[in-house]
């Protein structure tokens, strides 16, 4: 009796905990009730909200999943973890948790509106539409249902009939959370902005502290190139928030595009500390270093990239073909062109049909001093580009530096004629010319030569005049 009331306290102070915020300390203290009592489905309940709180997935996911289990016909625990689990992207895995919540509650409609989120994260679109109409036929006026629907259109751009969802979410239910914000959205994709830009100030009006609206308004602001105003919402936010990562890095790009690159890299270095993993941040930032070039920049530039490299190759699929380009390009700025390798070719194999890529590829291998490598991807972007003139130019080069002035003269005419202004190739046509001139002057030395060894013999049989 004992264990059980000590355990019971330990719930209360995690209850305490939560309301302040101390999500560590709720879940130590949870964890201790269940060691004392792993039968209490509400308290794997529980553990399941404060992890989800935490931005755990699928920890919260697991502990529903316990709390489901101990209480079968609980068909919320059953949701909670299903909701989860979409939030890790782990969509297929879900669709299970939704089937017993349907089981335990079959008049409820969101286990149709979670499932509608699920296949559209799979790309099952059809799915999602069979699960809309399952869900009209429980609840013809759910909000959320219709909400849910907009998302899957709006993955396949159909933005008329997302919009006349949306509409319909916020006749059945006003007060859905973020419902203008979300038709803002799509305003926005269609390019109609000061439609856009009024929903989301409707949105502020009934929510003034809604940092999701302030980040979205701030970057339609962008779009429409009011910086200033733009300005004003990022730094709304971290009025609210003073640890936003993502306010940070929206102004970070602001003071970029108004070439304010000290302010940039001050902004950039605490997305960093706020956030070390945080998507493109280490690559902008060491890109402002490497420009920048003050002393100890081009090192903190190189060990950005080295650990920026590292995440490429711990999680290859979290990254782009862009990315990758991006990276390999930087490598070689920082002079890491064997890095820039490594990276680039993993862009060729999956961009293979793209010249430039391919380019960057050679030119990393011409670095590295692999110059058949990089003669071999030069020529192939000249293959999926025939006017593409920087390969010329560097197959001109790399022919002209092992020697073969004759291949280099080729391949700079075949520049010139796609590009005769280019400076880049004048300066080129005048050291073949100082070449084929240099070449000229040293057969004709050897010509010399040969004549003066040839007539030496014939010269010394000559009889000798006295």
């Amino acid at each position: 009796m004992n264990d059980w009331y000590e355990a019971e306290h330990h719930v209360e102070r995690a209850h305490e905990h939560y309301e302040a915020g101390r999500l560590e300390d709720a879940e130590s203290e949870l964890r201790r009730a269940l060691e004392m009592d792993p039968y209490q489905a509400e308290w794997h309940f529980n553990l399941g909200l404060t992890l989800e709180a935490a931005g755990r997935y699928e920890d919260a996911a697991q502990s529903f999943g316990s709390a489901h289990e101990l209480e079968p016909a609980d068909g919320l625990a059953a949701i909670n973890a299903a909701i989860n689990l979409i939030e890790a992207n782990r969509e297929a895995d879900a669709l299970p948790w939704l089937d017993m919540a349907a089981e335990a509650d079959e008049q409820s409609v969101k286990p149709y509106v979670h499932r509608i989120e699920a296949y559209t994260g799979l790309g099952q679109h059809d799915q999602a539409e069979v699960a809309f109409y399952l869900g009209q036929q429980l609840d013809a006026e759910s909000g959320e249902l219709y909400a849910a629907m907009a998302d899957s259109l709006m993955e396949r751009r159909r933005f008329e009939k997302a919009i006349w969802c949306l509409r319909e979410a916020a006749r059945f239910d006003s007060g859905l959370p973020r419902i203008q914000a979300r038709l803002a959205d799509v305003y926005a994709a269609t390019g109609r902005r000061e439609r856009a830009r009024q929903l989301y100030l409707r949105e502020l009006r009934e929510d003034p502290g809604d940092i999701d609206t302030l980040l979205d308004l701030g970057d339609l602001l962008v779009e429409m190139y009011r910086d200033t105003e733009a300005a004003e919402k990022y730094h709304r936010v971290l009025e609210l928030e003073p640890d936003n990562a993502d306010a940070h890095f929206r102004l970070a790009e602001l003071a970029e595009g108004r070439r304010l690159f000290e302010e940039a890299i001050v902004e950039y270095d605490v997305v960093l500390r706020l956030d070390p993993d945080y998507p493109a941040a280490r690559t902008r930032l060491a890109e402002r270093l490497i420009e920048r070039g003050r002393p100890g920049d081009l090192d903190r530039g190189r060990a950005l990239l080295g650990a920026e490299l590292r995440a490429h190759r711990d999680r290859p699929t979290d990254f782009t073909a862009e990315d990758m380009d991006e990276l390999g390009q930087l490598l070689l700025d920082a002079g890491l062109p064997q890095d820039a390798t490594f990276v680039l070719q993993r862009f060729v194999k999956q961009r293979p049909a793209d010249a430039v890529g391919r380019h960057h590829l050679s030119v990393a291998f011409f670095q590295s001093g692999d110059a058949r490598a990089g003669e071999a991807h030069a020529r192939e972007s000249i293959r999926l580009d025939p006017r593409f003139v920087p390969a010329m130019y560097n197959l001109s080069v790399a022919a002209l530096e092992s020697g073969r002035w004759m291949r280099a003269r080729f391949w700079a005419r075949a520049a010139t004629r796609l590009a005769p202004d280019d400076p880049n190739l004048r300066r080129l046509r005048l050291r073949l010319r100082l070449q084929v001139v240099a070449e000229a002057a040293k057969w004709a030395r050897r010509g010399v030569r040969h004549i003066v060894r040839r007539r030496d013999p014939w010269m010394a049989r000559m009889p000798r005049t006295r």
